[in-house]
């Protein structure tokens, strides 16, 4: 039997908009100033749907994370939430991670199994835990094999663990990093996890000094086994997101708008597609490449192949969400997002969840969002 469970406090006004479904070659209407419209690709919700899949995208720009599943009536819903600079995602079955300005977030589903939030929710994602790292420029977001968060931290060029007493636990570096400083010298970002242990990262070069990274942006950036401290790749331009899926290795090469799948063992890379934008954010499912994509910050990719690549084919970039099929590089479904919002940072894929949603630790909602467990264990004698 399914219940229902309404979440105390949750008022129409909260309702996630819908995003408005394009045939190829149409596009959304102009948002107006300080606004967002959102549009979608017609077959996207029946993708989500035969996938048995839902999303998670999160943009640091203005602070958001996004849940995108499918409403039982058919519709796609858009549950949006605040997260101040919100970064990097992780999703395990149950639990979302969200890093964000000087915090790492955990939300926990509180729903019980069987259980339906506003008779619509299979998931109601609730904040429990923040943790505060202070402003380490934290980046992307894995879980290790014993539970422990694993984090990029880029303000010091290592990656981290959390600590109770600390701000942050180093846990490794480039070995061409001299010492830990919060210099953001070669711009660490990305991260891999394989069998529950972190395995693979990128960085825009291997500077050593206080930003070196932002005069190496064309060329020069790497892929770095953690492992083994070899770097599998130098050929890269702006990498970001490295992801492992079965016996692939793919990473974002965002100075030239390409996903590429990297030999682990030489460094050869193949290019997989083309996106029209600067790509963050990397999640593989079910033979499918899961991609954000941004728009420039100055209104050019100046000094990146990119910008090239992009005035070539007559295109102007994109600020959304693509799926691409692996198999042929094609995109086969997208969101888009037009006005105030220009810049996505991390993608994740949340299996088995139709249509998820999220209270924000600021939003009056979460005051009486309340569960425990009625089973009281007895007190030792």
């Amino acid at each position: 039997m399914t219940n229902d469970l309404n979440t105390p406090g949750y008022t129409p006004a909260n309702e996630p908009t819908t995003g408005k479904p394009f045939a190829p070659g149409e596009g959304p209407a102009r948002a107006a100033p300080g606004t967002t419209n959102i549009s979608v690709s017609r077959g996207l919700s029946g993708w989500l749907r035969s996938h048995r899949l839902s999303l998670a995208f999160s943009s640091y720009q203005t602070g958001q994370l996004f849940l995108v599943g499918n409403h039982p009536n058919g519709t796609l819903s858009f549950n949006q939430q605040n997260f101040t600079r919100a970064m990097g995602l992780c999703w395990m079955p149950g639990r979302l991670y969200v890093g964000s300005l000087f915090q790492v977030w955990r939300l926990e589903n509180m729903l019980r199994p069987g259980e339906i939030g506003n008779q619509a929710f299979d998931a109601v994602l609730v904040p429990r835990n923040a943790q505060t790292t202070g402003d380490v420029d934290l980046h992307e977001v894995g879980i290790d094999r014993d539970g422990n968060v694993i984090f990029v931290n880029t303000k010091y060029s290592c990656l981290c663990t959390l600590d109770l007493t600390h701000s942050f636990r180093p846990i490794w570096k480039p070995a061409f990093i001299s010492n830990l400083a919060p210099e953001d010298r070669c711009h660490l970002n990305g991260l891999a996890m394989v069998d529950g242990q972190p395995r693979y990262v990128t960085a825009v070069s291997r500077s050593d000094v206080l930003s070196g990274w932002r005069d190496r942006r064309h060329e020069g950036g790497v892929l770095i086994d953690v492992q083994t401290d070899r770097i599998v790749t130098d050929r890269l331009s702006m990498p970001h997101s490295p992801c492992v899926a079965g016996d692939q290795l793919y990473v974002l090469d965002s100075g030239r708008g390409r996903i590429v799948r990297v030999d682990p063992a030489t460094g050869d890379k193949t290019d997989i597609a083309f996106c029209p934008g600067f790509l963050r954010g990397l999640a593989i499912h079910d033979g499918h490449a899961i991609v954000t994509v941004s728009k420039p910050r100055n209104g050019t990719f100046e000094g990146l192949l990119l910008d090239g690549e992009l005035k070539s084919r007559d295109a102007d970039p994109w600020c959304g969400v693509m799926i691409i099929n692996l198999a042929n590089g094609d995109i086969v479904e997208w969101i888009r997002l037009e006005g105030h919002i220009v810049e996505l940072f991390d993608v994740a894929a949340m299996p088995g969840v139709v249509c998820p949603m999220a209270l924000g630790p600021e939003t009056t909602e979460i005051h009486n969002a309340i569960r425990f467990d009625p089973i009281m264990p007895p007190i030792a004698a």
